[in-house]
């Protein structure tokens, strides 16, 4: 793409990671063409590209519309468990243990043991090439090399966005221009809390060397082709870059299974 066309995707990305909501329906292709200054065949191949990473779905010949409806409806009558009081075991600046006092519905209260963590961000940063930004490092605790995404932990009054930027820039050396948030989610809900936020990252440019020498490791552009085989060998190490690795590949092959619906 072209820089016009680039910067027109860019502006869209941005839209819909802040302005639209799921089962929102973009402008028409000729309202978009007026209001972003560009020809329809360049604005299709912008579209056609946001349909392939799953940014958007095509409903009907040329109506789009933002992913992630669901049919399915929560359950009601269906009660929370209680919690009638905590005490902390152990407490440092990495982890904290508790005792919960805690009430099933229809059950007699038993004491939980509770683990807190930090909050985290990770964020997969992709190129206009199919590949995504991953780093080779060994962890001591599995005793183990890997490829992971760049992430870290959310500092205190910091915005889990600002997190995955800096992440990124720190542990890579690279810097993307347009961060799209796509999930949060605990990696061990019965008994951890420790919450993780996913990011997607387009756009990348080097800015220079990693400053994060413990983290970094060894840096490479990594084939979003080659990563089912990455996770049969087992090298995929870290909820965060399963869960956001899955997310990438299912929204890519998410507008296939609809257009064949």
């Amino acid at each position: 793409m072209g820089p016009k066309t680039t910067k027109v995707y860019e502006t869209l990305r941005e839209r819909l990671a802040g302005e639209y909501a799921p089962g929102d329906k973009l402008p028409s292709e000729r309202a978009l063409v007026e209001e972003l200054g560009i020809g329809r065949t360049a604005l299709r191949q912008v579209l056609a590209r946001l349909v392939g990473e799953g940014a958007l779905e095509v409903r009907g010949r040329s109506s789009y519309r933002v992913p992630g409806t669901v049919s399915v409806r929560r359950p009601e009558g269906v009660e929370p468990w209680r919690i009638h009081g905590e005490r902390d075991l152990y407490d440092n600046r990495w982890v904290k243990l508790q005792l919960w006092d805690v009430e099933p519905p229809g059950m007699k209260p038993f004491e939980h043991h509770v683990v807190k963590l930090h909050h985290v961000a990770v964020t997969a940063v992709l190129d206009d090439q199919d590949r995504v930004l991953m780093m080779w490092r060994y962890r001591f605790v599995p005793q183990q090399f890997g490829w992971e995404l760049p992430g870290g932990i959310v500092d205190p009054g910091e915005e889990p966005a600002d997190t995955a930027l800096r992440e990124v820039v720190e542990e890579t050396g690279w810097r993307p221009k347009v961060l799209e948030h796509v999930v949060s989610y605990q990696p061990m809900v019965g008994m951890v809390d420790s919450p993780h936020e996913i990011f997607v990252g387009h756009g990348a440019e080097r800015v220079g060397e990693p400053t994060d020498q413990e983290e970094a490791g060894h840096i490479e552009w990594v084939p979003l082709a080659d990563i089912p085989g990455l996770m049969a060998r087992g090298e995929l190490m870290g909820s965060g870059t399963l869960v956001a690795l899955l997310h990438i590949l299912a929204s890519r092959r998410a507008p296939g299974v609809t257009a064949a619906r």
